[in-house]
């Protein structure tokens, strides 16, 4: 663990706080702001000495719905600090949360080395007493895991999963507007890991058991994942016999409340979605067959767009393909697992050049919306940021727009 630079300075009553492992992160800045806010001297641990940096200096470092504002009255009030230093961070504060997650490898597997990893480096500066806090989605049995791994270690510290269950961009708004699930494995952490949340939001508590927990977050990415897939099938079948899907989909919800929930297609992506309905097919022995064909269909979404692109425009070797928007999702910073660069990786395979555009981001390989609008061939839109509305198809007669969302 990296430990270049200390920002924290101790708050009287900080043992009674919160530290924040992957404190500089989508997850754990929102959670911290929230907590200072509400009162609870909070501490953002991360090796992200530069990401900390701009936290300090009071520049929010991703898309969040007030999260300037908040991040700058959090550092004024000056219950919330910043630090490189894990023994000092994890010494500070009786709730210890950490936002590390089980990822999943080349495989599609549940990979526990990061967060082992972590936790060995610091379970020497952990005290009796303390409660660790599991904050972002592990695979089932992990928050059993390491109970079992302190109890060895004969340290009396507590293990508790509370999962988010946040939008991206909409932390702060969220954690006081949403139920929150917690889970223990004794009662007197039940009760005092309520008492934390209630600080936050005068919603519902949920206390269950820490698997239950656990399953009841990959369920719930599982079952969004599975409803987008529905979605981009439906829009395959329409489109393999030559049909208009939105016009179907528009008889089928438009006033009728039964099909209220059924998504529009679109690229189904983001850190959250498949790692997790994957982790829930491996807990299951791989027999989550639903899991599986959704993901089939939303990986296979961009490859479907070239295949279909190529029906109509053969050769597609002297042609630029233009593509809009990298990331995730509209209106959003965040490029994890966004679908849009496995397209442009087989745009690439097809097409003489592909040239991209975003709106959120800074990156040398993007280029202006302008040039890519005019130099392209070929336009995709793959994140449908609200400002291309600006653009208008039937101005440009010689390109070959294509618009899965039907946004324009």
């Amino acid at each position: 663990i990296i430990q270049p630079t200390i920002f924290m300075t101790k708050d009287k009553n900080s043992k009674d706080g919160v530290t924040i492992i992957g404190g500089a992160g989508h997850i754990g800045l929102p959670f911290g702001v929230a907590f200072a806010l509400a009162g609870v001297p909070s501490v953002l641990f991360d090796i992200n000495a530069a990401g900390l940096d701009q936290i300090k200096s009071g520049i929010f470092p991703f898309k969040e719905k007030d999260g300037p504002e908040s991040l700058r009255e959090a550092l004024d009030s000056g219950l919330l600090t910043v630090t490189t230093n894990s023994e000092e961070a994890i010494r500070a504060s009786k709730y210890i949360v950490l936002v590390i997650g089980t990822p999943i490898d080349e495989y599609l597997n549940p990979d526990f080395r990061g967060i082992m990893k972590m936790i060995d480096g610091v379970a020497d500066y952990f005290e009796d007493g303390q409660i660790l806090i599991l904050r972002s989605t592990v695979y089932p049995g992990t928050s059993e895991r390491l109970q079992k791994y302190f109890n060895n270690k004969g340290k009396k510290v507590h293990v508790a999963f509370c999962p988010e269950r946040i939008v991206e961009g909409k932390a702060l708004e969220e954690l006081k507007s949403l139920p929150q699930i917690i889970s223990s494995f004794d009662k007197e952490t039940e009760v005092e890991v309520t008492k934390l949340f209630r600080k936050l939001t005068d919603r519902k508590i949920i206390p269950v058991e820490p698997v239950e927990a656990e399953l009841a977050k990959l369920f719930s990415n599982a079952w969004r994942y599975m409803t987008f897939a529905i979605g981009n099938q439906f829009y395959m079948i329409a489109k393999d016999h030559g049909l208009d899907y939105h016009n179907i989909y528009k008889a089928m919800t438009e006033d009728y409340p039964r099909n209220k929930d059924l998504p529009r297609p679109g690229f189904a992506a983001g850190p959250c979605l498949l790692k997790d309905t994957m982790q829930l097919a491996a807990f299951n022995n791989n027999n989550f067959f639903l899991g599986h064909a959704a993901m089939l269909v939303n990986e296979g979404l961009p490859n479907y767009i070239l295949q279909q692109l190529k029906e109509t425009n053969p050769d597609l070797s002297d042609k630029t393909v233009g593509i809009l928007g990298m990331t995730f999702k509209a209106e959003s910073d965040d490029i994890r697992d966004s679908l849009s660069y496995k397209l442009k990786k087989i745009a690439g395979a097809h097409s003489k050049e592909v040239l991209c555009h975003d709106y959120f981001l800074t990156d040398d390989e993007l280029h202006p919306l302008e040039y890519v609008v005019e130099n392209s061939d070929v336009i995709i839109l793959a994140t449908p940021h609200s400002a291309y509305k600006e653009i208008i198809p039937a101005n440009y007669p010689d390109k070959v727009f294509v618009d899965v969302w039907r946004f324009w």
